[in-house]
């Protein structure tokens, strides 16, 4: 187990991760907490397929400039949630 930065949190809290959704969604945002309604992220970039970016450049931007905030606060439904990794140990050309 690593290090926990806030203790009494689960060791992923404040972390930027990077959630990907059971029908193909991507959040990247700083980890809170997963509670009974869900995921519970904070300042949290979501993908927009319709933008015609691929999700790989799209993620690409997010590793290479920051994370570009569109919700303060966001709850993943944790129906919703397929995985939950650090953004550092993603390889954008394996996200799909």
């Amino acid at each position: 187990m690593g290090h926990v930065f806030h203790p009494g949190h689960e060791e992923l809290h404040g972390v930027t991760v990077l959630v990907k959704g059971n029908a193909g969604q991507v959040w990247v945002g700083r980890y809170h907490e997963r509670t009974a309604r869900g995921v519970v992220m904070r300042d949290v970039a979501a993908f927009d397929a319709e933008g015609g970016e691929s999700v790989e450049a799209w993620l690409r931007k997010q590793l290479k400039f920051g994370v570009k905030i569109t919700h303060r606060t966001l709850v993943v439904p944790s129906s919703d949630a397929a995985s939950i990794d650090r953004l550092v140990d993603v390889d954008p050309s394996q996200v799909r």
